[in-house]
């Protein structure tokens, strides 16, 4: 194994204190350090791809774990992370929470390792050992964030060792905004190395026997049943479904590119669209959900696909009234807030609307791109609000101003929601985790909100019972009660405003 030689600024204030600091020292810090480190392209590119607004960075779990999920639901792939002990610890922890049921390779480092470019050389040595053909496709070699800001340089590992593909990602929290956008990192680099082999010339054929009419390609994560509702609204235009990227196998990379057209269901993977545009397919935004959003996307998939308009009629005729019939037998009825982080929240809240839900707000952590605007566009159109990188305090402040009947959120949202005695659903387990397209999507999401709905007497008889135990100072179990002293608090209040004001004046 040849052995090649890093060289470091060992002079270099900014990596030294990266290595000490980690990730408590800040975003602006660590992108600083990062781009001194000779990351500057990659973090310019992510602002680009994925821009911040109007906040900085919505709540949400550590951005990495979108990309470890792709590499972890991936057939014959390898995923090896470098960070933190602690960070890899949440991230592997979260990974076999969500069913990953696989391992997880660490390269560990300490200060020295990370500042004199070790650290590099046990990620390579680590590739090398996970390299088996006989196993694996592809390995992925992920940096969290004091790898990247040290500039730990993934970029020189071979492309590929005994066949088997090395892909090397910087995923930095303080440069990928949410996870969903994570996993766009991942999918994209994939794709632009399977662009790339099919360039060269001929790739290896699907496991899986494909259909001979043209293909429709899937962009995002969608529930397993959408891909079955979607080929039956496409098949009457003479077109089938193909790959759904993230795809589950590396083959899959390769039919994804031989489509017709491509279907971004969720719109956030710019990354990943640039590689389908590259390779000169044509990108449809939105979901087939409800009556206007499924006319509006045959429209537009048929158009895209070189379609005729007579069949693009048929395929509609065939699905429209079905959808139609459905949702007047499940209407919904009452009024909903509606958050989430994982990119599919307008598209939800349309269907919604059209089952006769009274939707005040919508709030999704993802970007603004020009495959929601049709989406956005309706919405605004029925007065809903619609905020992009929504934070927690948005979609807490809509929640209390608006009180709806239900409130459908993150996990924070749901709690705050509950301590009120509002119903509330999760919106990554309970609706997010269901179908959204075609006739299957109006009967399943009606019925989960409703039953929530109906629940509120329940909550009622447990709030009257509860009363306020385990609120406030009185929390808890006491042998006796404790008494409110607020005296005490102005004091400590009177006190760290003098210190502060001190500090203000020494600074200046």
């Amino acid at each position: 194994m040849k052995k090649i030689d890093i060289p470091v600024k060992q002079e270099s204030n900014d990596l030294q204190a990266t290595s000490s600091s980690a990730c408590h020292g800040g975003k602006q810090r660590m992108q600083e350090a990062a781009k001194t480190a000779g990351k500057s392209e990659i973090i310019d590119q992510y602002k680009k791809d994925y821009p911040t607004g109007p906040h900085d960075q919505p709540q949400s779990m550590c951005p990495a774990f979108g990309s470890l999920r792709v590499g972890l639901r991936m057939r014959r792939t390898a995923t090896i992370l470098s960070g933190s002990a602690c960070c890899v610890y949440g991230l592997t922890f979260t990974s076999h929470f969500y069913g990953g049921r696989r391992s997880v390779g660490y390269v560990p480092f300490n200060s020295e390792t990370l500042v004199t470019g070790k650290l590099f050389e046990d990620i390579r040595e680590a590739v090398y050992k996970q390299a088996d053909p006989k196993k694996f496709d592809a390995v992925v070699i992920i940096n969290l964030c004091v790898p990247t800001a040290s500039g730990v340089p993934l970029q020189l590992l071979p492309k590929e060792i005994n066949g088997v593909r090395i892909i090397g990602i910087d995923v930095p929290g303080f440069g990928v905004p949410t996870h969903a956008e994570a996993k766009d990192i991942l999918a994209a680099a994939m794709l632009k190395v399977a662009r790339s082999e099919i360039e060269v010339g001929p790739v290896a054929a699907p496991r899986v026997k494909q259909s001979d009419k043209p293909s429709l390609t899937l962009l995002g994560e969608i529930f397993p049943v959408d891909p079955v509702s979607i080929s039956m609204m496409i098949e009457k235009m003479g077109l089938s479904v193909g790959p759904v990227v993230p795809t589950r196998e590396w083959r899959e990379l390769y039919q994804a590119f031989n489509c017709s057209a491509v279907a971004a269901l969720h719109p956030f993977y710019t990354a990943s669209v640039r590689e389908f545009e590259a390779a000169g397919r044509t990108i449809v935004g939105s979901a087939p959900v409800g009556v206007d959003g499924t006319n509006m996307w045959l429209e537009k998939i048929g158009i895209a696909s070189g379609i005729k308009k007579e069949k693009i009629d048929i395929a509609k005729n065939s699905v429209l009234p079905l959808i139609k019939t459905t949702l007047e037998k499940n209407k919904i009825k009452g009024s909903v807030t509606l958050s989430g982080y994982e990119g599919s929240e307008l598209i939800v809240a349309r269907l919604l609307i059209e089952s006769g839900a009274d939707v005040k707000y919508v709030g999704t952590a993802c970007p603004k791109t020009k495959f929601s605007e049709d989406d956005y566009k309706w919405l605004v159109d029925r007065k809903v609000v619609v905020t992009y990188r929504a934070s927690l305090e948005n979609d807490l402040e809509a929640m209390n101003e608006y009180n709806p009947d239900i409130a459908i959120g993150t996990t924070p949202v749901v709690q705050a929601a509950k301590e009120l005695g509002k119903p509330s659903l999760y919106f990554t387990n309970l609706i997010s985790a269901r179908p959204l397209m075609g006739v299957a999507g109006v009967g399943s999401i009606a019925q989960v909100i409703n039953s929530a709905i109906a629940n509120k007497s329940r909550f009622d008889k447990m709030k009257s019972f509860f009363g306020g135990v385990g609120e406030g100072y009185k929390a808890g179990i006491w042998e006796e009660t404790p008494v409110d002293r607020p005296e005490f608090r102005e004091v400590t209040r009177k006190k760290n405003a003098r210190k502060l004001g001190s500090r203000a004046k020494e600074s200046a």
